[in-house]
């Protein structure tokens, strides 16, 4: 079981990495392997709605800018976990680009996360944390992703750096949910042999008639 932590923060070793942290610590515990992919202090360029990778299907996307590296890893992982800090109440600028693309590529190569064990956390000094795990969720429920939870919202309180571990209630939410997804992506391998519903061909419609 092979699970990538993505940190959208800025910041390498802030309140975003000690909380995904604390949810691998987890994951290790039950067997899994964990990485922390570092992304929140990169320049990734904004989807450009090109069809490039929609042509190509080769999981790549066209713009040379060091994306494809981070993004091989994440797709070939059987669970991802998105961090994020929160800014003005939401993800970071550098993750949401990385993310749209990201889910991009994997929508035009037949849904690479679909079925996969996905969860995500927010860092919050103060307020907005749920607003910014809800807009995170949504890329996994896009997907038809696995999604555990925990016994409260993914959200970590505290003022930067190491200031996060005496969340202790946070903390408890960030090791439970470690647990749950170790759990869920061992149901998983059991259920492949369970015949799992397939992926359908997506249906597109627009509101707009001619």
């Amino acid at each position: 079981m092979k699970v990538i932590a993505i940190n959208g923060s800025p910041n390498r070793s802030g309140g975003t990495y000690h909380s995904l942290k604390a949810v691998c610590n987890a994951l290790e515990r039950n067997g899994a392997t964990t990485e922390i992919l570092h992304v929140g202090d990169q320049t990734f360029h904004g989807c450009k709605a090109c069809g490039g990778c929609s042509k190509n299907k080769n999981r790549q996307c066209v713009l040379g800018d060091g994306f494809n590296g981070l993004a091989s890893k994440i797709f070939e992982a059987d669970g991802i976990i998105i961090g994020s800090p929160v800014h003005f109440s939401g993800m970071s600028g550098v993750l949401k680009t990385f993310l749209d693309r990201l889910f991009y590529v994997s929508t035009a190569n037949g849904n690479l996360f679909y079925q996969k064990v996905g969860a995500a956390i927010a860092s919050v000094r103060r307020s907005g944390g749920v607003a910014t795990v809800d807009g995170l969720n949504h890329y996994l429920q896009y997907s038809g992703m696995l999604m555990p939870a925990s016994n409260y919202w993914n959200v970590v309180h505290g003022n930067g750096g190491d200031q996060v571990l005496r969340d202790e209630e946070g903390m408890q939410t960030m090791d439970l949910l470690g647990e749950n997804m170790a759990w869920m992506l061992r149901l998983r391998q059991i259920g492949q042999n369970a015949n799992p519903p397939a992926a359908p061909k997506k249906v597109y419609m627009s509101f707009i008639r001619d």
